[in-house]
């Protein structure tokens, strides 16, 4: 067990929620727009990052309420349990704040207790959209694995943001403004693409691991658009000012990368496969980094909608896996039918217009 004692504080449609007594598996049932996926948010703060929404805080606070959300749990130890909280406050509504055990701390800190793993339905264009969604998308995996690849992440795209108000503004830039952003964005940049490189790569020997079927296995690549050593991106960035200044913008640096992703037995990239595999492979690529999020620390692996649009078998293949698994694992349903095989196994909660009881 990972996560009890759970409550939500004025957390989008949550006046005052709490959920104990969870399981290995946890299963929130109700109708759309009931709060399930609201309450997975929440559980995705008790990391570092924006959520799984990616929302700004002020909308995460729920409406009519005159102060901010908060979000706390007990995390279970061999000892005496954690407790992690998260919230904001109406004097700094764009603040986030996080207390462990009671002390101020950082998000970043979170990381260092609890990896949190998610798959939602807004995450099926991953292999269409644009590049920056599985640039983020490799972000969030590593760090998960590697807690200070948040903060690598974060004061690059600050030195980024910097470099490119220098090359947009109607002066010319000081050759020593530029020497001195470049060395902030070689330094986070390179740990950043080292970073990736290494989620890459653990990741593909894990998933070449996995079964080929019934899930369809995917086979990872990743593509840097500079070297990801620190010589080699301090020269990018230098020879490439002439480019980048009639562009306004940086051309190069890891803000470019991509990651590839095929269909390991039709050597078909991911964008031109089926949508059911596009499915199959995102449901792949979420259970090998869960197993590898699992190892050495307590882990969540939260599943927005998942079990409904898949076929009996493979179901059935999801679920034995997450059993050999070793995340505490929430999902949501409109139904209990599709968990039917895992019902005995699980605690289950009725969501109602933001309200939570024991099913």
């Amino acid at each position: 067990m990972a996560l009890d004692r759970i409550s939500l504080t004025d957390f989008r449609n949550h006046a005052a929620t709490e959920l104990d007594t969870t399981a290995r598996f946890n299963l929130l049932v109700g109708e759309n727009g009931a709060g399930k996926t609201n309450i997975l948010e929440a559980l995705s703060l008790l990391a570092p990052g924006r959520g799984l929404r990616r929302a700004a805080l002020a909308d995460m606070v729920r409406s009519g309420s005159r102060q901010g959300f908060g979000v706390g749990a007990n995390l279970a130890q061999h000892a005496e349990p954690v407790r992690l909280g998260t919230y904001s406050e109406s004097a700094s509504p764009g603040r986030r704040r996080v207390r462990i055990n009671g002390a101020e701390s950082s998000a970043a800190s979170l990381g260092e207790w609890l990896a949190v793993t998610w798959l939602t339905p807004a995450m099926d264009g991953l292999f269409t959209g644009p590049a920056g969604d599985r640039r983020r998308y490799m972000d969030r995996l590593a760090l998960a694995l590697e807690p200070a690849h948040a903060s690598h992440a974060a004061r690059y795209e600050a030195a980024l943001r910097e470099r490119n108000r220098l090359l947009s503004d109607m002066r010319e830039p000081e050759s020593a403004w530029l020497d001195a952003i470049e060395a902030q964005m070689v330094q986070h940049g390179s740990a950043l693409m080292q970073g990736r490189a290494r989620l890459v790569e653990t990741l593909a020997v894990r998933l070449a691991e996995m079964p080929a079927e019934p899930f369809a296995r995917p086979a990872l690549t990743y593509a840097p658009s500079a070297p990801d050593h620190a010589d080699g991106l301090s020269q990018a960035l230098y020879d490439n000012r002439r480019r980048d200044r009639a562009a306004q913008r940086t051309l190069v640096g890891p803000h470019r990368d991509e990651l590839n992703v095929i269909h390991a037995a039709k050597r078909v990239p991911a964008a031109q496969s089926s949508t059911g595999e596009q499915k199959a492979m995102l449901v792949a690529m979420t259970l090998a980094h869960a197993s590898l999020a699992a190892q050495g620390r307590a882990s969540l692996l939260l599943l927005d909608e998942v079990a409904a649009h898949l076929d009996p078998v493979r179901r059935a293949a999801l679920f034995e896996q997450l059993r050999g698994g070793g995340a505490q694992v929430w999902m949501t349903g409109t139904e209990i039918a599709p968990f039917s095989s895992i019902a005995t196994e699980a605690t289950i909660w009725r969501v109602s217009a933001g309200s939570v009881e024991l099913a």
